[in-house]
């Protein structure tokens, strides 16, 4: 779609300033040499005292008794840094989730590309440069002139005898006179393209006396050219040749003339070392069921109209939804338009990569954050340029710069990983529905759980759902409930229960199973049996989690971590217990009574160290293990045939939190767990541990009564005027005296009372109460949460620092 140019002689730009100038844009007029900007272009305007970078967002206003400043000059950036679609999205979610516009442009942009702004000398043809003499070109211009017909140059590198200000003016000179053009440019810090030399023959090979110029030739050369003779036309890269055969034999064949050395910009792809493979894919040939069908083409219809529907795939774990995505990612490459795809982590985007590019045989790209930032920068990069037919990722993904979208999938839409916890606080999944709104583009919610905002909006009728009530392979596997209780009453002290323990020792040979504890670490309580002092972090006053692996004691909430003292700090007692346990313990556990298994881990310490996670989930795939422990990323995109039984090791880790989302994440994550057992020729099950088996989200896991459940969730939240009824904002306020934390709290839930009963509006407010997190940081913090209608039209301009804002949050805490 072309840009629009900017017709208006003022313009809004967001300033790139930390604090207070970032929250808002401001109003900057075009001088005539810039008529022709367009959103999106970077810009170099004077902000206060100094100068800075802005971004044209798009046509302003005069502000009465303001002066309305020039922007100074254009910055080359090779046009707008976002296309048209991209700018329209990022102010959406500026507005919606009252996030400072420059903040959300960069979070739209590579990694560093903002970081560096410089002004960049570059030549003219040498025909004008130089004309037909020197004649009167002084010593010093000729000198300038002659640096620069090697090719562009910062000019801060630029000698300057006479000292700065004096070699800026001679170079506005020599651009007036033609000589030279000067450009503001933004040099990517970080996140550059990465070139790299490529060797390859050069056309004296061909004619030269292959038998005398061998005996001129040292061992080394001549293995060096017989490499490069069955080598691609193209070369091969200087780094490879020099580690087989040494750079001075690289060095010597160019002065001969033999081989040349070409740059080439070398782009990071994240897959290229992947092998595609049918992971999974539905096999060649084999037709949907009736109810894929119907899906298929009623999304079908709405890409042909571009109407952008949202449609949810409501289907049992294993009903074929990733089918549907490929089938509809087919069609709509065949129209012409890429397509996007979310997934909440990192390790569900590998199968689902693996099938659509051996399906498919589509250009892919992926966006997620465990990419180093050069791959995210050559990622967007390419993405930016066009040449990209399905992008794939996490709530990264949603900020890619799509110039047009044909379809958009948000898989597992109910996963709280899709909302953001730094700012811009977006909902990936809310952000995709506006982004297929702005687009003309369908949109694909797929789950086996929905989430209970999405399940109201269904039964509205705002969403159209399609169910996939039946599993394509596999029965429903067999869910058994362990009480807890009887097992301490039985004097079972192990993470294990004997239910459990039984079914891994009977494990048959070929068979899987999956362990889920939405738990970190091997003990989440250190504390002394003397004194009874618990490891605690001094910022967040939580307690510390031990970690086996490295023996360290870990803070979960800000992530700091000390080493294991031997004694108590209080006390100096070494009768130190460990209680409580997450996934290093089960682990552990496992090791030690059944050595014959092949134990991996997944959970969040894993997936931190670069490619764990895909190995793990390879290596699961693969069946080089036999059994799997992780938190709640085992339960989700994992469609293994041998795996047979799952095993909930604690079903009670957030059941009890003091948020009203806690019932519907513990719902969710058993019935994703369970799905998990049976997708083979083998029958499956599932054992669930808990104190506490009479909780409905538990008793709807086990004996099916999902619609009662979302029949009880739903009457909760239309009482508080909570999603999908009403809307949610929290503000949490952060200072280091407690005291000043809480009166800060109470002046602003005053003065928003106030508000709403003056406007009467139907707006809740709550608060101030502690955070669930009382302290972090070394900052005490106070919630207020604003429930109903419009919360943010009652709050109007968000309140600066030390307050922060989350609309829409997924958490209360």
């Amino acid at each position: 779609m072309p840009a629009v140019v900017i017709a208006e002689a003022i313009v809004a730009v967001a300033v790139d300033a930390a604090g207070a100038a970032g929250l808002r844009p401001f109003s900057y007029r075009v001088p005539e040499p810039l008529a022709d900007l367009t959103p999106g272009e970077a810009v170099l305007i004077e902000f206060g005292r100094r100068q800075a970078l802005g971004i044209v967002l798009g046509p302003g206003a005069k502000v009465e008794g303001v002066e309305t400043k020039p922007i100074l000059d254009r910055v080359r950036a090779d046009g707008p840094l976002l296309p048209e679609l991209g700018m329209r999205l990022a102010s959406w979610i500026a507005e919606h989730y009252l996030a400072p516009p420059a903040i959300t442009l960069r979070a739209m942009l590579p990694p560093g590309l903002l970081e560096r702004l410089e002004l960049v000398a570059e030549p003219r043809p040498a025909a004008d440069v130089f004309g037909d003499s020197s004649d009167g070109v002084s010593k010093e211009d000729l000198a300038i002139l002659e640096t620069l017909a090697s090719g562009p140059r910062q000019v801060r590198q630029l000698d300057a005898p006479e000292g700065r200000p004096a070699l800026l003016r001679r170079l506005r000179t020599l651009e007036a006179a033609g000589r030279l053009d000067l450009d503001w440019t933004l040099l990517a810090a970080g996140a550059g393209p990465r070139w790299v030399r490529f060797v390859r023959l050069a056309g004296a090979r061909a004619a030269a006396d292959g038998a005398v110029l061998n005996q001129r030739l040292g061992p080394r050369q001549q293995a060096l050219l017989a490499e490069l003779e069955a080598a691609p036309a193209d070369g091969v890269s200087a780094p490879e040749l020099a580690a087989r055969h040494g750079s001075s034999a690289i060095a010597g064949l160019v002065r001969r003339g033999l081989v040349t050395i070409d740059v080439r910009e070398a782009p990071r792809r994240p897959l290229e070392l992947r092998a595609a493979g049918r992971r999974g894919a539905r096999p060649a040939g084999s037709e949907l069921s009736p109810e894929q069908g119907a899906a298929v083409d009623a999304v079908d219809r709405a890409a042909d109209a571009r109407n952008p529907q949202v449609i949810l795939l409501d289907g049992v774990t294993g009903g074929g939804k990733t089918a549907i995505y490929a089938e509809l990612l087919e069609r709509t490459l065949a129209r012409g338009r890429p397509a996007l795809v979310l997934v909440p982590e990192i390790a569900l985007a590998l199968p689902l990569v693996d099938r659509l590019r051996a399906d498919l045989d589509a250009r892919v790209a992926m966006v997620h954050s465990g990419l180093s930032d050069g791959e995210r920068a050559d990622e967007w990069r390419r993405i930016r340029r066009g040449e990209v037919d399905v992008v794939v990722g996490t709530r990264l993904a949603i900020l890619a710069p799509l110039a047009d979208v044909g379809l958009i999938v948000v898989d597992e839409e109910h996963d709280p990983a899709y909302k953001s916890d730094r700012t811009p606080r977006l909902q990936a999944r809310d952000t995709a529905i506006e982004l297929g709104r702005l687009a003309g583009a369908p949109v694909v919610l797929g789950s086996a759980t929905p989430s209970v905002d999405t399940e109201g909006k269904a039964r509205e009728g705002q969403i159209e759902r399609f169910r996939l009530p039946i599993r394509l392979s596999g029965a429903p596997p067999t869910v058994e409930i362990v009480d807890l209780r009887a097992e301490l009453a039985a004097g079972n002290l192990a993470m294990l229960s004997r239910s459990l323990a039984t079914s891994l020792a009977n494990l048959a040979e070929g068979d899987q199973a999956i362990l889920v504890i939405n738990r970190r670490g091997t003990a989440s309580v250190v504390l002394c049996r003397d004194c009874g002092h618990v490891a605690a972090c001094p910022d967040c006053t939580r307690p510390l989690v031990y970690h086996q692996v490295g023996g360290t004691l870990r803070c979960h909430h800000c992530g700091r971590a000390w080493p294991m003292p031997s004694r108590c700090p209080n006390c100096g007692s070494a009768r130190i217990r460990y209680l409580g346990g997450g996934t290093e313990r089960v682990e552990r556990e496992v090791r030690e009574r059944f050595p014959n298994l092949r134990v991996g881990r997944l959970d969040r310490d894993v997936v931190e160290r670069k490619g764990a996670a895909e190995r793990v989930v390879d290596a699961f795939t693969d069946r080089r293990l036999d059994v799997l422990v992780g938190t709640s990323l085992v339960t989700k995109g994992l469609d293994i045939p041998s795996v047979t039984l799952v095993g909930v090791v604690s079903a009670d880790v957030a059941l009890n939190l003091p948020d009203e989302r806690a019932a519907e994440r513990t719902y969710q994550l058993l019935a994703q767990a369970v799905g998990r057992a049976g997708r083979g020729e083998q029958p499956g099950t599932a054992i669930i541990q808990t104190y506490q088996p009479e909780h409905p989200a538990i008793v709807a896991v086990a004996e099916g009564r999902v619609d009662a459940f979302y029949d009880a969730e739903l009457e909760l939240r239309r009482r508080f005027g909570s999603p999908p009824f009403g809307r949610l904002v929290k503000l949490t306020v952060a200072l280091p005296d407690r005291g000043e934390a809480e009166e800060a709290g109470r002046a602003l839930a005053t003065k928003l009372r106030e508000r709403a009963t003056a406007t009467g509006a139907r707006i809740d407010v709550a608060g101030p109460a502690p955070a669930f997190v009382a302290k972090r940081g070394d900052r005490w913090r106070f919630n207020v949460v604003l429930r109903g209608d419009d919360p943010v039209g009652l709050l109007g301009d968000p309140p600066g620092a030390p307050w922060s804002i989350d609309v829409d949050p997924e958490s209360l805490l």
